[in-house]
């Protein structure tokens, strides 16, 4: 029963049983893992605070043949958006953390994708414009995943957003001018794009809705 420690990057959690979670995460050279967290849901849980979306941890797991399911020993935050990030970048973190989730097929290697992940996520707590490191994560997963269509249709505008991501980091973002409607284009286009390659929208998306409804004060 190999025992391995980790960085990780947490995407979900969901209750199992009376008092455990199920916790998926991202692992740059194991690739994606599901592990149960033994009494994660309870008040005083060592985990607690470590399993948000898009939260880096370390953790130390181990895996049992013939089971799909690893145990999780601890987890133990590095970073996390959790009380640093503004109420937007958090509903951001979950965005990204459901996306990462679809993409990243169990036990698949590919460090890149958890390192976009990591530049996302230090991104968000930096204060990096969420709009448009909205827009630079969808173009460079789906140029990572080998889907980014070559046919769409894009104003000059939006073209030339989409070929500065390609040599800009995050945390140049903010330096990069960008109107609005631009996003709003590039949103548009890139969720037709992820609605029919997964075949359904982000859940995560009606959170973002809703937080652009709001006023602001």
């Amino acid at each position: 029963m190999p025992l391995y420690s980790a960085d990780a990057l947490v995407l979900r959690t969901y209750p199992f049983g009376e008092a455990d979670a199920v916790v998926v995460f991202l692992t740059p050279d194991r690739g994606k893992k599901r592990g149960v967290a033994e009494r994660a849901r309870r008040p005083k849980s060592s985990f607690s605070g470590a399993l948000a979306p898009l939260t880096l941890v370390r953790v130390a797991y181990f895996e049992r043949e013939g089971r799909d399911l690893v145990g999780l020993n601890y987890a133990e935050r590095v970073r996390s958006p959790l009380g640093v990030a503004s109420p937007e970048a958090l509903g951001y973190s979950h965005y990204f953390a459901e996306l990462l989730d679809e993409w990243a097929p169990d036990a698949d290697v590919d460090e890149r994708v958890y390192r976009l992940g990591v530049a996302m996520l230090d991104a968000l707590m930096t204060g990096v414009p969420v709009e448009p490191l909205a827009r630079y994560f969808e173009c460079w997963l789906l140029r990572l995943q080998g889907v980014y269509p070559t046919d769409l249709e894009l104003s000059v505008e939006a073209e030339h957003f989409v070929d500065a991501s390609r040599h800009l980091r995050p945390a140049e973002l903010g330096e990069l001018s960008v109107a609005p409607h631009v996003l709003r284009e590039l949103e548009y286009c890139h969720r037709v794009v992820i609605r029919q390659l997964l075949d359904r929208d982000m859940r995560s998306l009606r959170v973002i809705q809703e937080m652009r409804r709001v006023p602001a004060n």
